[in-house]
């Protein structure tokens, strides 16, 4: 069955490498009409040539209110419509215990991951969600699922994605549909750190499908979300991990 985004206008956060890149190329590849927002012109530029299909790109801090509104109103007044908004941009400033973060890098976490997808979210319903429809795919995380050594502030603010996904979707429905993505270890430069070397290889033995995610493998899911395919799904969260939460624990 091919999957088709025609006619479609879609927007996506973090679009420039990754797996927002790969989301970004799926949806162009299905007839959508494509703008990518992240920090760097340079990276941006680069990706949009490689997506094709007309993609456009601005540059936005996802952080930023102002530099949200300004990514939203500029794909509307090019492409005419914004039908489907991914929020796949995220941060990960700090590593370690919990108990010791600092405030600092504690609210530039919850910012980026929490609550930039609702501002972005909010603006795509204000501007053309409310009265056209849409669809609303948040790139949340395997990490929101359970405890970590290292990672339990990304995944403190993932989980709160997830119920603010569910939140959402019973708010915005039946135009809106709004669901959530919860990625493995895929080989990105953003995880780069968690899977280079032997580390990765230890990892993937530890999945059931003895591999680590590629971006492609995210962006799959996000356009069967967006499409029709998708139509009586909303509030959902849908785990991409190799099996990773099944696998059998390391002795």
């Amino acid at each position: 069955m091919e999957i088709r985004l025609d006619g479609k206008t879609a927007l996506v956060t973090g679009g420039s490498r990754g797996i927002g890149l790969a989301i970004a190329s799926a949806y162009a590849e299905a007839g959508a009409k494509v703008m990518i927002a992240s920090r760097k012109a340079d990276a941006l530029e680069r990706a949009a040539a490689e997506i094709g299909n007309g993609c456009g790109w601005v540059v936005a801090n996802t952080g930023d209110p102002e530099a949200a509104d300004a990514a939203v109103a500029a794909t509307i007044e090019r492409f005419g419509s914004l039908d489907v908004l991914v929020n796949n941009a995220a941060a990960n400033p700090y590593a370690g215990p919990t108990i010791d973060v600092d405030l600092g890098r504690w609210d530039k976490t919850l910012l980026v991951n929490l609550t930039a997808p609702l501002v972005w979210t909010q603006l795509a319903w204000r501007h053309w969600m409310q009265h056209h429809g849409g669809a609303v795919i948040n790139i949340s995380s395997v990490g929101a699922l359970k405890t970590s050594e290292q990672l339990g502030v990304y995944g403190i603010t993932k989980a709160a994605l997830l119920h603010m996904t569910e939140q959402l979707a019973a708010e915005l429905g039946p135009g809106v549909r709004v669901n959530a993505i919860c990625p493995g270890l895929i080989k990105t430069d953003f995880a780069r750190a968690l899977w280079e070397g032997e580390r990765g290889l230890e990892v993937a033995q530890g999945y059931p499908l003895k591999r680590l995610g590629e971006p492609d493998d995210i962006a799959g899911a996000a356009l069967y979300l967006a499409a029709d395919t998708g139509s009586w799904i909303t509030g959902q969260q849908l785990v991409l991990d190799g099996g990773g939460l099944v696998g059998f624990p390391e002795d």
